[in-house]
């Protein structure tokens, strides 16, 4: 099974680098190969000539966008690029670690899930900025509270 590991990043200079290399070493289940897409999402950092060194080296897919328009633009993208059987999404900082790749993808290979989701909030929270580990906690509006 090949499995398309989508990278968006934004701005993620300082990170890439090590981001890459993680994914790049992170182990996947017996008999599974992997392919990186990166879609750099209209970065002015130095992310986009970074990306290019590697996409020209083979190392990663890669796609950028001349203007930043979000997350929710750049998984599409990199979905269509990709190639693989199984679609994993890695955010490019530091955040979610790729060790965990095996852990993630075996429900899948063995056919015991067609999707498996992780959590930021399950065990440790180790590399999340406490700003985003605040943000995250607060309660976001319900349909019921919700004002127009």
């Amino acid at each position: 099974m090949k499995v398309s590991i989508i990278v968006p990043v934004y701005n993620e200079f300082r990170a890439f680098n090590q981001v890459l290399e993680r994914i790049r070493q992170a182990p996947l289940p017996a008999g599974c190969s992997k392919e990186i897409i990166v879609i750099d999402d209209g970065s002015t950092d130095g992310a986009p000539q970074m990306l290019g060194e590697h996409v020209r080296a083979g190392i990663v897919a890669g796609h950028y966008a001349e203007r930043n328009a979000g997350k929710g633009t750049a998984l599409p993208i990199g979905i269509g690029i990709s190639s693989g059987d199984i679609v994993l999404i890695q955010d490019g900082d530091l955040e979610y670690d790729p060790r965990d790749y095996v852990k993630l993808l075996e429900p899948i290979v063995a056919g015991e899930a067609d999707v498996v989701y992780g959590s930021r909030f399950l065990g440790q929270a180790a590399g999340m900025a406490l700003r985003n580990r605040i943000a995250n906690r607060i309660p976001g509006p319900t349909s019921s509270t919700a004002r127009a």
